[in-house]
């Protein structure tokens, strides 16, 4: 593939020949920022080491390449989230001003690519108007593709073929050639899927996330003339977190930068952890083989964490044998040992982190959003917040069921999706019969069928629905009373606000009324997470200069777990070690560091894929600004039964002259056993390093001790997570949340009370006997 990588001649790796008075702003960097934001012509790679100030310096460049003369709507930015670049946004119209900061094109890949796509849509054969899936899109239509096909679910999952066909995508093979390649009769099973789930998407006017990317490459491939216009539109290109980027992403970045190779890449190697979902760390380890004439910047000063963390830090990532060469240092204090604390179980476990967090308000004054407890897979954090409900400890779950995800709100958003793209059967289908119409299974495959028959779209069959003669009279009706409601309100699309025509829609469909009249709590909850959509909808259409339903929709689609991430309150954060990625913290607690968990690969597993676990170790202890903690227990529950385990290897690395080991004394066999350089102790809580003792203070406080935070919550606002909803009557075809498992479907429940069983058909994962008194599930639809 010929990505045209033109090298333009004399490209400058210094600054502007003509000499300006340098801003003010270029003062408070240090030598290598600096270097890093002058640097403005030809390849750059900022290797950007943790906590370096890599955010500020990408802001920065920007600025001073507005001020150099480059015109804000010819910089690009991309960005992973969403929030990074609304970050980035707003420190650069602190700098440049509004007016600039708006101008310029920032945003995650997704985002910016669909910009473009909106634009050019009717080159690839879609219309202005698609609609973007999400997973759980994506997953109904590969349902619905099986289902045609009478591919049964026992002998694959759709979130397995999901995975596979994203993957495909993601290295650019079409289907054509994936059905050409494939092999056995899975490999041939999901080549007849792939084939008609594009098949579907092409009808419903619709793209998934990953033909975001692929689309805008096949634009950019198809056409000369759109390749060389958004090489001229965007003159310089800046990417952040350059190491978690895909070959789809690569091969874009690529194309795009190939005419003037004005190309800024700023990652850290260090702390490439998304190797599961397609990410290369090839893309920065190989930059400046792509790029012979790079320059290449090292920001090796961190500004977040102790000499204690940072030594921690390196001891552990200097045993990858696949890195870009780096030494992060500090100007910050010694600070406190880590403490590594050993425990019998999982239960034990989780009563010690409750120590910690009530120690750490006793001795340091931390206030509950001070602390995170970060763990390798979602399975451990039942135990952790066990613990921390009967301390009333005052917690947060990060990346959890994420609000847009919701039934009701998927159901509202689907309706205005209708609005927007009236092809989207997805959408149709969902809200059909929310609340219920009267449309049943025999009648809606009538109008699926009358459709593909006469080659129409399915909201084009139902505005037809009398030409059907094989439907009753009341389908009939009640398909056109349905077509005449969403008609009503997509003529007054360009006549109304997006928030009024929503709200007016939204209450018209009856959603609302059906979840009002109910009188349960769950559907209260339903109908306020509704309003609050809608509420967030209108403060959107108040803040934007042109909002507009499809832009709203849009940023809803691309809307991420780690966007969702609040970790202003008052609640001590908990999440996986893949969702604190960015986020930092005075205390950082680092539960489960065992072998076959962290990391989470058995002996004869290939060693990229232990070098990704020792990466994920290391982004978990440079969350940590003051003091870390790491735990493992000798056993857990996993899967209804108990694992013993022994600690993780990562803890042979750790250095052992900054390391305090905690534990009961009988476990000093279990250490030995382990080969560390040097046994645990069992003193105190580490003082600071380099200072004089103090009195030894406690472990923990005694079991009767309370948190004694400055700025405790009141006690009804203790914790996010709703109480367990097992105590709700399970039934049969029940949407169920798994802590371990995810989503998932009742199939069958068998007893009562205590003894109560249930069997939930967890795609990607299979069936599972659970015992609905310990599993926890939580109702979602």
């Amino acid at each position: 593939m010929n990505l045209k990588l033109v090298k333009t001649t004399a490209a400058e790796l210094t600054e502007p020949t003509q000499q300006q008075p340098q801003p003010d702003f270029l003062k408070s960097l240090n030598d290598a920022q600096r270097e890093a934001v002058v640097t403005i012509n030809g390849p750059l790679l900022i290797v950007a080491g943790a906590g370096s100030g890599k955010t500020r310096v990408l802001t920065y460049r920007i600025a001073y390449l507005v001020g150099q003369g480059a015109k804000p709507w010819e910089i690009l930015a991309l960005t992973f989230t969403n929030k990074a670049a609304a970050e980035m946004k707003e420190r650069i119209m602190h700098i440049c001003g509004e007016q600039a900061a708006k101008r310029i094109w920032a945003g995650t890949f997704h985002s910016i690519f669909a910009r473009i796509l909106r634009m050019e849509a009717e080159h690839l054969g879609y219309t202005n108007t698609f609609s973007i899936y999400d997973t759980d899109d994506s997953l109904s239509v590969i349902r619905g593709v099986m289902q045609s096909l009478n591919i049964s679910s026992q002998t694959i999952s759709a979130q397995n073929i999901r995975s596979v066909i994203s993957g495909a995508k993601n290295q650019m093979v079409p289907w054509q050639e994936f059905a050409n390649s494939a092999g056995d009769f899975r490999e041939r099973q999901i080549a007849k899927v792939y084939e008609q789930y594009e098949r579907r998407l092409r009808q419903n006017n619709a793209m998934d996330f990953d033909d975001l990317l692929l689309n805008t490459i096949r634009l950019l491939e198809s056409s000369p003339e759109m390749l060389a216009k958004y090489q001229q539109r965007f003159s310089h290109i800046l990417v952040d977190e350059y190491q978690d980027t895909n070959r789809a992403q690569y091969i874009a970045i690529n194309y795009l930068s190939g005419g003037h190779r004005n190309l800024c890449v700023v990652g850290d190697d260090a702390q490439s952890i998304y190797r599961w979902r397609g990410a290369d760390i090839r893309n920065i380890l190989d930059f400046q083989k792509d790029y012979p004439e790079a320059h290449v910047v090292r920001l090796e000063q961190n500004y977040r964490s102790t000499k204690t963390i940072l030594s921690a830090a390196d001891s552990v990532i200097k045993n990858n044998r696949k890195q870009i060469p780096k030494t992060l240092w500090t100007e910050n204090d010694q600070g406190h040992d880590v403490v590594v604390i050993s425990n019998r179980d999982d239960r034990e476990e989780a009563e010690r982190i409750v120590n910690i967090i009530q120690n750490e308000g006793i001795a340091h004054q931390c206030t509950p959003r001070d602390i995170a407890i970060l763990y390798r897979t979602n399975a451990q954090s039942q135990a952790i917040e066990d613990g921390l409900r009967r301390a009333a400890v005052p917690y947060t779950m990060v990346s959890g069921v994420s609000f847009y995800k919701r039934k009701e709100i998927k159901d509202v958003t689907a309706y205005l999706r209708l609005l927007i793209n009236p092809q989207d059967a997805e959408s149709l289908l969902r809200v059909i019969n929310e609340p219920a119409r009267g449309l049943g299974d025999t009648s809606l495959e009538r109008f699926r069928t009358w459709a593909d028959v006469m080659n129409i779209s399915l909201y084009e069959s139902f505005s037809r629905a009398t030409e059907i003669g094989t439907l009753q009279k009341r389908a009939q009706n009640a398909a056109l009373d349905f077509i005449t409601l969403v008609e009503r309100f997509r003529v007054r699309i360009n006549e109304l606000p997006p928030d009024e025509l929503a709200q007016q829609y939204i209450e018209a469909t009856g959603l609302l009324r059906a979840y009002k009249e109910q009188h349960t709590e769950e559907a209260d909850d339903r109908y306020n997470n509704i309003v609050r959509l809608l509420t967030d909808l209108s403060e959107y259409t108040l803040t934007e200069e042109e909002p507009s339903l499809e832009a709203y929709l849009q940023r809803l689609a691309l809307m991420s777990d780690v966007d969702e991430a609040d970790t202003t309150q008052n609640r001590v954060a908990v999440m996986t070690l893949h969702a604190a990625k960015g986020l930092e913290f005075p205390v950082v607690i680092i539960a489960g560091v065992e072998e076959g968990l962290l990391p989470l690969v058995k002996g004869d597993t290939h060693p990229d894929e232990k070098e990704e676990e020792r990466r994920l170790f290391y982004v978990g202890i440079t969350r940590a600004r003051q003091r870390l903690y790491i735990t493992y227990a000798e056993r857990r529950m996993r899967f209804g039964n108990v694992e013993y385990s022994r600690p993780s290897t990562f803890l042979h690395e750790l250095p052992q002259e900054v390391i305090n080991w905690r534990g009961r004394r009988d476990q000093q066999a279990t250490f030995e056993r382990t080969r560390f350089d040097s046994p645990p102790t069992y003193s105190q809580i580490p003082q600071q390093r380099a200072q004089s003792p103090k009195p030894a203070q406690q472990f923990a406080p005694k079991p009767q001790s309370r948190p004694a935070f400055d700025d405790i919550p009141k006690e009804e606002s203790y914790s996010q997570i709703e109480p367990s909803k097992t105590n709700a009557p399970l039934r049969k075809g029940m949407k169920v949340n798994h802590k371990m498992f995810g989503n998932g479907t009742i199939e069958s429940v068998a007893g009562v009370g205590d003894s109560q069983k249930v069997i939930v058909n967890f795609p990607g994962v299979g069936r599972k006997n659970l015992m609905a008194k310990f599993a926890r599930l939580e109702v979602i639809g």
